[in-house]
Order: structure tokens, then C-alpha cells, then sequence
């Protein structure tokens, strides 16, 4: 049997170390939400980076994140803290074991302003996409 993961690893600056330490408060509230769907969301873990002047919060996974999960996250401290400019990160999918169509990622970019997405990619969609225009599989 195959276990299936995504991995990411990325930093989000909320600009004080206050709203760092508040946006425990909401990391908190978000996964108590997550443990109530079913199934529950793999989620992510987070910490405050000291190294940084104690206002990036690292964000990761532990086996494997849920990159939907962080999305919501950062949107949340985004409002909270009245970010802007543009924020995004890459994730990994990976396999125990070699299967067809388990490997691939992608990558998606937010407006921290409105929210909003500016770009994302997933490179499972894209490979079938070129593949199927050139008559491949």
C-alpha cells in the first residue's frame, strides 16, 4: 500500500510581533475547524520565526499539509492585519512508492489586499492538458 503526501514549506511576514503572537490565536480557532470535518484537515504546522525579528510565521507541513488549509490561513491574518502585496508558496506531492500519476505540485500567488488569487498552477492538470493536445497519455 502507497501513503500519499504534500509537502511545503513557506514564510508569511505579518509585520509585528504582536500579530505574530495573534496569529497563534487564529492558526488555533482555524485547526479547531479542521478537526471537525470529515475527515479532518491534515493541515499544517506553524511557529514564530525569532531569527526574523519575531514577524515571519513559518508554515509546513509534518508528514503531510493540507495546502487549501494554509490558503484560508494566510487569508485570515491577511484581513487581521491589513497585509498587502502579493504572497504565495509551492507545494510537493509526493508517493511511498513509485504509481502513475502520484508525483506532481503546484504553486498559487494571493492579492493580500482583496484576498484574491493572482495565479496558481497544479502540474498533474497541466501534464494531462499538453499531453491530450499532442494525442499522448
Amino acid at each position: 500500500m502507497a501513503d500519499y503526501f504534500t509537502h511545503f514549506s513557506c514564510l508569511l511576514d505579518v509585520g509585528t510581533p504582536q500579530n505574530a503572537a495573534r496569529a497563534l490565536d487564529l492558526y488555533n480557532a482555524l485547526s479547531e475547524e479542521g478537526a471537525s470535518e470529515d475527515p479532518p484537515s491534515d493541515g499544517f504546522d506553524l511557529s514564530i520565526q525569532p531569527e526574523h525579528g519575531g514577524t515571519m510565521l513559518w508554515m509546513r507541513d509534518d508528514v503531510t499539509g493540507d495546502p487549501e488549509r494554509l490558503i484560508q490561513f494566510v487569508k485570515r491574518c491577511a484581513k487581521a492585519f491589513e497585509l498587502t502585496g502579493r504572497w504565495g508558496f509551492q507545494y510537493a506531492n509526493t508517493c511511498s512508492r513509485p504509481r502513475i500519476n502520484a508525483f506532481g505540485g503546484g504553486a498559487h500567488v494571493l492579492d493580500l489586499a482583496t484576498g484574491e488569487t493572482i495565479a496558481w498552477t497544479y502540474t498533474n492538470g497541466w501534464l494531462e492538458d499538453h499531453l491530450a493536445e499532442g494525442g499522448g497519455r
